[in-house]
């Protein structure tokens, strides 16, 4: 996921933040027969979306309800607001359009944390009802081991406040974790070992996961139970692993050659609770057919007999 100057914005902390409980089941219809896509609990990154909500947050969460999407992650906070809004409010909007926000990406950023920034990060979210608070990105100048290790540790500390109102922290991956940077692999020798599971979840996006040559479900196997949060993002063509924030090759859930079924069937093994679509590109102009397209695919097919 590519950033932009808003999502570093969500929380500056200086000097100093998809299926949900996916029904693995038969395929639920309406009384009328058509399929009934809510309740398949079908997530979305709203960061899919990031100019329509720029441009009309109410018009497009509706939108995203009358397709079917259920649960939403989150990736607009700034000053203590959600998309511009007071959390009580956001929340308000969102439930009453019978969606539920689950999660929320907020970066803490390089220059450090205090406990004073990070606890009203934490009260704010806690305010807003959501499960899970996400640290989605690094900037390129900070992707060394020094500062990895010493990013992890204030990851720690981060999630123990969040931990403290109720809220699970996370860290979501692009492929540069994985680049070897003088023998050390961040994801493998940083990441995963200096993580405090019980603070910190991973949230796996397997469009990265595989552009940087790795297998999800071999990585759920190696750590059981660490990925309670899944980005569903489909590729287009299977290429040499690389590690650059490539984007183009992204497209909706099932239109690529992710086995997503596949990795699906190894949930319980990762320990999923939810997952989201997700689109980089935003549908490359089309967000709105893209995600039709997405929650379609899943809906009568990847998630029919899952």
């Amino acid at each position: 996921m590519k950033t932009s100057k808003n999502r570093r914005d969500f929380l500056k902390i200086s000097g100093a933040g998809a299926l949900g409980l996916m029904a693995l089941g038969p395929l639920a219809c309406s009384p009328g027969g058509a399929v009934d896509r809510k309740s398949f609990g079908v997530g979305l990154q709203l960061y899919t979306i990031r100019d329509a909500m720029a441009a009309d947050v109410k018009g497009s969460l509706q939108k995203l309800s009358d397709m079917g999407y259920k649960n939403l992650e989150l990736a607009d906070y700034s000053n203590g607001k959600f998309y511009g809004y007071a959390p009580t409010e956001f929340k308000k909007m969102v439930n009453d359009m019978g969606m539920e926000i689950i999660s929320s990406h907020t970066s803490v950023e390089a220059e450090g944390i205090t406990t004073e920034s990070a606890q009203k990060m934490a009260d704010d979210h806690a305010e807003l009802g959501v499960k899970y608070c996400v640290q989605p990105w690094v900037e390129e100048q900070d992707r060394h081991v020094e500062f990895y290790k010493r990013m992890v540790g204030e990851w720690n500390e981060v999630g123990r406040i969040m931990k403290g109102v109720g809220i699970q922290f996370g860290y979501h991956n692009h492929n540069f974790e994985f680049d070897n940077l003088d023998g050390i692999v961040p994801y493998y020798d940083i990441f995963m070992p200096e993580m405090d599971p019980d603070l910190i979840t991973m949230e796996i996006d397997f469009y990265w996961v595989t552009k940087a040559g790795q297998d999800p479900v071999e990585m759920f196997n190696r750590y059981p139970g660490r990925f309670q949060l899944f980005h569903l993002k489909d590729m287009l063509t299977q290429q040499a692993p690389y590690f650059d924030i490539v984007k183009d090759d992204i497209t909706s859930v099932g239109a690529g050659v992710i086995d997503f079924k596949r990795i699906l069937a190894a949930a319980d093994v990762a320990g999923m609770k939810y997952h989201f679509v997700e689109d980089d590109n935003q549908g490359n102009g089309k967000p709105f057919e893209a995600l039709e397209t997405s929650i379609s695919n899943l809906t009568t097919d990847i998630l029919k007999n899952a």
